[in-house]
């Protein structure tokens, strides 16, 4: 029976039957630090990039191959795409390529040791699926003396390169120091080409408030200078009123 076979056939292309993969199995972050950096690097983009359709998402499987299992990158954002409206149906729930229609154009791996491959098997399996750009972020320099090594595909591989602005999706990364949901540390963030980091929602809505205090603050200020001005050309007999 159809039902029992791995491969669907739709409209002549082989598709695999997304209820016979595993698209969750529940495994937890490995650490709280990654999963506060997956949040900021997830959560400034939505909060930013309002005009853009997008989807980004961390530790979600993305299936690219068949027959092989899904890889997990830490945060991936491919843009173009919109998760369906049905997301809770097992063929939505994780990101399959030939679902999508392509791979994503950014992987960001986060490394907490020495075990997860992010310099060889995951860094070919991402050149594998084109991926346009893979970001391997090594805060405690467990893979050798670099923090932060940026990838780009060219032609057919991936090479290292020392820049840091990904002009194919029009952002880049950085290294930011400061607090983040009250943790003060070094954190990667999503950057223009100025290099301002791209804000989260906390950190929009508090320079507002740092604009509206100023602004009344300016306001209190020449209201202040007004009321004295007034008291002095009533000390010298003038009526301001009159003025």
């Amino acid at each position: 029976m159809v039902e029992q076979l791995l491969i669907k056939d739709i409209d002549n292309c082989h598709v695999p039957d997304a209820n016979l993969l595993v698209t969750e199995d529940d495994t937890p972050v490995d650490n709280l630090a990654s999963a506060k950096q997956q949040r900021l690097l997830v959560g400034s983009l939505y909060s930013s990039l309002q005009n853009q359709v997008f989807l980004s998402e961390a530790n979600v499987g993305v299936y690219h191959t068949d027959g092989e299992p899904a890889i997990v990158p830490d945060v991936f954002v491919s843009f173009d795409v919109e998760i369906p409206e049905n997301w809770w149906e097992k063929q939505n729930r994780c990101y399959f390529v030939w679902k999508f229609g392509k791979t994503p154009e950014v992987v960001i791996e986060i490394v907490s040791n020495q075990e997860g491959g992010e310099l060889d098997k995951k860094l070919h399996i991402y050149e594998k699926m084109r991926v346009f750009h893979y970001i391997v972020y090594d805060p405690n320099l467990h893979l050798g003396d670099k923090i932060l090594r940026v990838y780009s595909l060219k032609a057919r591989r991936y090479v290292e390169t020392t820049n840091n602005w990904l002009e194919e999706i029009g952002l880049g990364v950085t290294l930011w120091t400061g607090k983040f949901e009250d943790k003060q540390g070094s954190w990667l963030r999503w950057c223009d080409q100025n290099g301002n980091v791209l804000l989260t929602g906390d950190e929009r809505a508090q320079q507002e408030k740092q604009r509206t205090q100023s602004a009344e603050e300016r306001a209190q200020s020449a209201e202040e200078r007004a009321q004295l001005l007034a008291e002095r050309l009533k000390a010298l007999g003038v009526d301001p009123d009159s003025i």
